[in-house]
């Protein structure tokens, strides 16, 4: 059996460097390690990113949307209308506070959450719309404002791919009730792990305060019944090394995908939406032909590659009728979309040279049989 090429390129590759490893250092000989001095720091400078709104800092990004339903009040009865198209974490978030993700298709271009599904899924258990800036575009949320507008709903972004994505210039999680982010390690930035809730609401802010330290703001004088979901301070001060590169990064990155826009024919590569600013978590191309016979050529050629999802949510085990079928969802888009993605590396570590490699690799893998 053939082993790894000598030179190969990673899907992703998290950066940890000096800086981050001398601010956790600090930290632990700090004594103050879980929300503390570091914590609220990196809640104010987050907030730059996000118009000035109030940040909330938690432990993951699924902490983030699942703190932000029970916020809002939100249980059983209630319905969210959520993409199918996306990690779990955006639905499993629904169902753990007692709600029902109600599935809806996606947009082809932008791989996003589709406006007029969503308004043909309101209904009159509807209390909220989580669109997910797939793969850092952000949705087309001007339509999915309105659409929560007239129906009186709130809209919970859930932005863990997009820190820094904008649309006609207002930056994801500036838009909605509240917008989510995470910070894994694979993420245009990291904190090796952790979450944002960001909320133009003072009131809404102070009740996640309170749900992510056990229901308290003062110690032992508990208000409401509350979670353990605080975020460290190691964790706050690498996020703050990392907040301060984003920008550098998130250009690279950019800089990488027209790069690869420019020089990839054998596949489909991303369009982006007028007025949008995608900053490229993944670049996702569309494989026409045989994707598994383009994804074996790209790793015999080093390239790393990686299908998100394979699987829509509906059609996930935990998401399936009694009888274990998907429910009665119709989703082409969706479907297809799950069918022919494929990503290819896009991250700022990569060189002039990997980027030549990536492209001519694609060509190749796109006639792949």
């Amino acid at each position: 059996m053939a082993g790894p090429h000598p030179e190969f390129i990673p899907p992703a590759r998290p950066i940890i460097g000096e800086a981050e490893i001398e601010a956790a250092v600090r930290v632990l000989r700090s004594g103050r390690v879980v929300q503390g001095p570091e914590v609220a720091a990196f809640e104010e400078e987050f907030g730059e990113l996000v118009a000035g709104r109030h940040c909330v800092a938690v432990n993951s990004g699924t902490s983030a949307l699942q703190l932000t339903l029970m916020a809002l009040g939100f249980g059983p009865g209630d319905e969210v209308i959520v993409p199918s198209f996306s990690f779990a974490a955006s639905a499993n978030a629904v169902r753990l506070v007692g709600a029902e993700p109600v599935f809806v298709d996606i947009e082809p271009g932008s791989f996003c959450v589709d406006p007029e599904a969503v308004a043909a899924a309101v209904t009159p258990r509807t209390v909220a719309i989580m669109p997910v800036h797939l793969y850092g575009h952000p949705a087309a949320m001007d339509r999915i404002m309105a659409i929560a507008e007239q129906h009186g709903l709130a809209v919970v972004e859930d932005a863990a791919q997009a820190h820094g994505a904008s649309l006609h210039g207002t930056p994801v999680g500036a838009f909605g009730t509240a917008g989510c982010f995470s910070f894994y390690p694979t993420k245009n930035m990291h904190a090796l792990e952790g979450g944002m809730v960001t909320t133009a609401d003072a009131e809404l802010a102070r009740t996640l305060r309170l749900l992510r330290n056990q229901g308290m703001e003062q110690r032992y004088a508990n208000e409401i019944v509350g979670a353990n979901m605080r975020m460290t301070d190691v964790a706050a001060a690498i996020g703050r090394v990392q907040l301060g590169q984003l920008g550098e990064w998130t250009e690279q990155r950019r800089a990488n995908a027209k790069y690869l826009d420019s020089n990839i024919t054998g596949m489909v590569t991303p369009p982006v939406a007028d007025a949008a600013k995608h900053v490229y978590h993944q670049y996702t191309v569309r494989v026409k032909g045989d994707r598994d016979a383009a994804q074996a050529r790209l790793t015999e050629l080093g390239i790393g590659n990686a299908v998100y999802y394979p699987t829509p949510i509906h059609r996930l085990k935990p998401y399936l009728t009694e009888d274990g079928k998907p429910g009665p969802w119709e989703l082409p888009e969706t479907e297809r979309a799950a069918a022919e993605v494929l990503s290819l590396p896009v991250h700022p570590s990569l060189t002039q040279a990997d980027l030549e490699r990536i492209a001519e690799a694609a060509n190749l893998a796109g006639g792949a049989r």
